[in-house]
């Protein structure tokens, strides 16, 4: 069985939907081969230990995409399967927004455009300690919106922090219309670039392609932070679900979770 599966992952988010009656299942199937790839092939933890002082850093920007996150922590070991059954229940800790609290969770992230910001001082912090561990921080591209990110971005620049990686869902939606709609965000990579970044522009769904970038910008010690934009699909992995924006506030009926969930097994 292969390490971080993304047809399993999306069937450990459905799950999880399903138990809590929660949301944020659209924005949460978008990031998930971009997650799957990185604790797979490239963040370098400590299984038994998920606080190690030598760790990689995922920030997870975008919180309410959490449930993806949980789903990788439970293939380390780190959540139960049945502790992801109580999901957003009464005294659970896991909650529908990425909380620190949770092993393996590096920043409260709920309102958007903070957890750039943590990531550049993870990674500023373990250039000054001299270590090689990276930060990598995805966020998404509505909350490219908040200009926290931006000035993390000259933050990121400033100290020369080639150990940053940012990765952009650019999934096109937000939580109340299409980007473009509500803030139109122009060219994201030259963006970046302006900024002094490395950018690769990917399809976040290609995992061979999501390896690749991962690995060439890690390897480039040139005092540049790094930046991918991923071009995904909201939604991606159920066809009723994809691009179509009301997964982001929809909870899952019997029929419906039945149906996400048939579709999943005939591409297991």
């Amino acid at each position: 069985m292969k390490a971080f599966d993304a047809t399993r992952i999306r069937k450990t988010i459905l799950d999880m939907a399903y138990a809590g009656s929660t949301v944020h299942i659209g924005c949460a199937f978008s990031i998930v081969e971009l997650l799957a790839v990185l604790y797979r092939n490239h963040l370098r933890l400590d299984k038994d230990d998920p606080r190690s002082s030598r760790r990689d850093y995922m920030v997870l920007s975008k919180g309410h995409g959490v449930m993806a996150q949980y789903a990788c922590l439970n293939e380390i070991g780190w959540l139960s399967d049945e502790e992801l059954g109580r999901y957003f229940g009464n005294g659970t800790r896991l909650k529908g927004l990425a909380d620190a609290h949770v092993p393996g969770v590096e920043a409260t992230a709920g309102s958007l455009g903070h957890g750039l910001s943590v990531g550049v001082g993870l990674a500023l912090g373990a250039k000054r300690n001299g270590t090689d561990q990276i930060c990598y921080a995805l966020v998404g591209d509505g909350e490219l919106n908040e200009g926290a990110v931006w000035e993390a971005a000259l933050f990121a620049s400033q100290f020369k922090l080639d150990n940053v990686v940012v990765i952009v869902d650019a999934n096109g939606f937000q939580a109340m219309g299409t980007t473009d709609e509500v803030m139109g965000l122009g060219n994201v990579a030259a963006k970046f670039a302006a900024f002094d970044f490395d950018v690769a522009t990917i399809d976040g769904h290609d995992e061979t392609a999501i390896d690749a970038a991962y690995r060439d910008l890690k390897s480039m010690k040139n005092g540049r932070p790094k930046a991918i934009v991923a071009k995904t699909v909201k939604g991606k992995g159920v066809s009723f679900m994809e691009n179509d924006n009301i997964w982001h506030y929809t909870r899952l009926t019997p029929q419906t979770y039945e149906a996400a969930v048939s579709e999943l097994r005939g591409k297991a």
